[in-house]
């Protein structure tokens, strides 16, 4: 059974608290805790890396403090148990401009390999411009133009494009995060993105961490996949994107 709502502390549906609970939190105090700015109830990623935020709990002093890490004309991600009560808590300065669910699936073991004839290669950053295009095009959620520092990020070219791709993003005691899975869509239907985030969850185990992810609610197709593959679905998680009023 999927877990459906989230807390930054103490406990979850009764059980004490887990990493996966508040992922972004959790990663933000540690594994990229160098990375964080922000203060003791919110902590965002740079706004070069990713427009990502978390809250260490609800309530208005949390929200108050997550309105100072966004700056007016930008907006952050961030999963948000009490979205009901949102508009009571939020300050004046900020406003939710969307809402959805995330699901959270783990892999708790490695991926048999499948063979295939598309060579995968390393991006660095020159690929990083290629990156953002695919991204833009096939939208598979928040990725700016440091993003892919954030962990490997492995690819696959066809006549020296990159047509698909996929990475590590959230770090955090015992887990890793896969990222960025999205392919072209002209070259959709070719097993691209179970190779890749094949490779990238084994290379996650590889490392003695757990791969995890994150997929919308509606993305059937992608639910299934990652499924076949061997994750299975942990928890439902609100999510919000929150804007600057002004």
């Amino acid at each position: 059974m999927v877990a459906r709502s989230i807390c930054a502390r103490g406990t979850l549906a009764g059980m004490a608290f887990h990493p996966l609970d508040n992922p972004v939190w959790s990663a933000l105090t540690t594994g990229h805790a160098h990375l964080a700015r922000g203060g003791a109830l919110a902590k965002r990623y740079p706004e070069d890396i990713e427009p990502i935020a978390a809250l260490a709990q609800q309530g208005r002093a949390a929200w108050a403090e997550l309105a100072s890490l966004v700056a007016p004309g930008d907006h952050v991600y961030t999963a948000a148990q009490d979205l009901d009560d949102a508009p009571v808590a939020l300050p004046a300065s900020l406003a939710i401009r969307e809402r959805g669910t995330l699901i959270q699936m783990v892999c708790a073991q490695p991926i048999p390999e499948i063979a295939t004839d598309a060579a995968i290669v390393t991006l660095t950053d020159d690929d990083a411009p290629e990156m953002l295009s695919l991204v833009e095009l096939t939208q598979p959620g928040p990725f700016r133009r440091r993003t892919h520092t954030l962990g490997t990020f492995v690819g696959i070219r066809d006549e020296g494009r990159l047509v698909a791709m996929a990475g590590m993003r959230f770090l955090l005691d015992g887990y890793r995060e896969v990222s960025g899975v999205c392919t072209h869509p002209g070259h959709t239907g070719r097993g691209l993105a179970r190779a890749l985030v094949t490779r990238v969850a084994n290379a996650i185990h590889a490392q003695g961490r757990t791969p995890f992810l994150h997929v919308v609610s509606e993305n059937a197709r992608a639910r299934a996949l990652y499924a076949q593959l061997g994750f299975a679905e942990r928890a439902a998680l609100p999510m919000a994107v929150v804007g600057r009023t002004g």
